[in-house]
């Protein structure tokens, strides 16, 4: 008589191998969350940068030498001018906040932020006092911290 299936012996062999492959896979997938929270801090970096880089370009091109700037979509944006902060947008929601599409001076996208203090803090949600891009509103600095991410 020919067999035409898989005994439960074999199904069960089946069952525990995937079931073993599975165990040590999945360590490797479960904290993922910290490679997200870094990954935003790299992110929300990035964007301050350009963000910083295209108010300077603006405030070069215009050759006024005068706060706020107006960018192409008609935002103004409160910038320095003398010194290191010359185009560097201000530690407020008028400056960076403005030109980062900011809702307030505590969020700004899902990020937390704080435009009290200079540098600013901007923190992805979960993130901490070690998990954090901060901006530099006296050069334009930012720089970033995930140990804590």
């Amino acid at each position: 008589m020919k067999q035409k299936g898989f005994t439960l012996v074999e199904l069960v062999v089946v069952i525990v191998i995937l079931g073993i492959l599975a165990a040590t896979a999945l360590p490797r997938f479960i904290n993922v969350t910290t490679d997200a929270r870094r990954s935003a801090v790299e992110g929300i970096a990035g964007g301050l940068r350009s963000a910083v880089a295209v108010a300077q370009a603006r405030y070069f091109a215009t050759g006024t030498g005068t706060s706020p700037i107006t960018m192409a979509d008609g935002t103004t944006v409160a910038v320095g001018t003398t010194g290191t902060s010359q185009g560097v947008p201000t530690n407020t929601t008028a400056g960076i906040g403005a030109i980062m599409r900011c809702e307030s001076a505590t969020a700004c996208q899902g990020v937390t932020i704080d435009l009290t203090v200079n540098p600013s803090t901007w923190r992805p949600a979960g993130g901490g006092a070690t998990c954090q891009a901060t901006y530099n509103a006296t050069n334009g600095a930012v720089l970033t911290t995930t140990t804590g991410c």
